[in-house]
């Protein structure tokens, strides 16, 4: 099962690198994703995560307090608002932009909700 958990692991730090270019994949759930499968299969690889020059920090700060730092607050809802105006120019039918819509707002409500590192 470990095996699992470590591959599992990578999986989730290629997501998330590739979300660091994609503003439609978010970054930092997916290394938290990492860090805690790495937990559960490799001392070796969650060191090296969590003690990241660019990885490590966010995750940190989610572990120690929940917190979202301002910067990636500010820069997940210019994220939002351009995935939402995407969709306007794409001719998207009303109900799914209604219903994107009610998503992107919970999620900006709970990312502006959390405490700032």
């Amino acid at each position: 099962m470990r095996i699992m958990w470590y591959i599992s692991g990578w999986i989730c730090v290629l997501l998330g690198t590739i979300g660091i270019l994609l503003p439609l994949l978010p970054t930092v759930p997916f290394l938290l994703l990492a860090a805690f499968s790495f937990a559960k299969s490799s001392d070796t690889a969650h060191h090296w995560l969590i003690n990241h020059r660019i990885f490590g920090p966010p995750i940190q700060d989610w572990q120690q307090s929940g917190a979202i730092r301002k910067p990636a607050k500010i820069l997940s809802t210019l994220s939002i608002l351009a995935v939402f105006i995407i969709s306007l120019f794409l001719g998207i039918v009303w109900w799914a932009l209604t219903l994107q819509a009610i998503v992107l707002v919970c999620v900006s409500i709970f990312i502006w909700s959390r405490p700032e590192a």
